[in-house]
């Protein structure tokens, strides 16, 4: 089997060699040997790469992803954990649907005064309310000033 060179990984994942450094000295990923001082990677680290790359994309923590993965660098993903994952993602994507719609509204508003606006203060009215779950959920007393 071909091994890859670390400037080849870096190359094919669109990593610098320093972040794959890094990802091994982290436990992400593990060289397969070394050529001189050039470290060489089996081509399944590609792989191992997208998967960390979807990990941090989803908003999981480099120790959190690093826990995701066998001994032998094969995936052990916890399905509970991604579902929380996944509604907690859906619940944000909902979030920043109503500050889009805000936005668009502020910008396109003919009214001379946004606070005058019925439309306006409906959007505000859903982002308090947004703003009020999170507070509570997170363990607040009362909603962020």
């Amino acid at each position: 089997m071909k091994l890859l060179d670390i400037s080849e990984v870096a190359s094919a994942s669109g990593l610098s060699v320093p972040t794959l450094r890094y990802y091994e000295d982290q436990g992400l990923i593990s060289s397969a040997g070394r050529h001189g001082l050039r470290r060489q990677y089996l081509p399944g680290v590609l792989m191992q790469l997208t998967l960390i790359n979807m990990g941090k994309s989803a908003g999981f923590s480099l120790t959190e992803i690093a826990a995701m993965f066998n001994k032998d660098g094969l995936p052990a993903l916890p399905r509970d954990e991604l579902h929380r994952r996944a509604d907690q993602l859906e619940r944000q994507m909902q979030e920043l649907a109503v500050l889009i719609r805000a936005l668009r509204h502020v910008a396109d508003c003919t009214a001379p005064s946004h606070l005058e606006c019925p439309s306006f203060q409906r959007l505000m009215r859903a982002s308090d309310r947004v703003q009020k779950r999170r507070a509570t959920k997170n363990g607040d007393r009362k909603a962020p000033v």
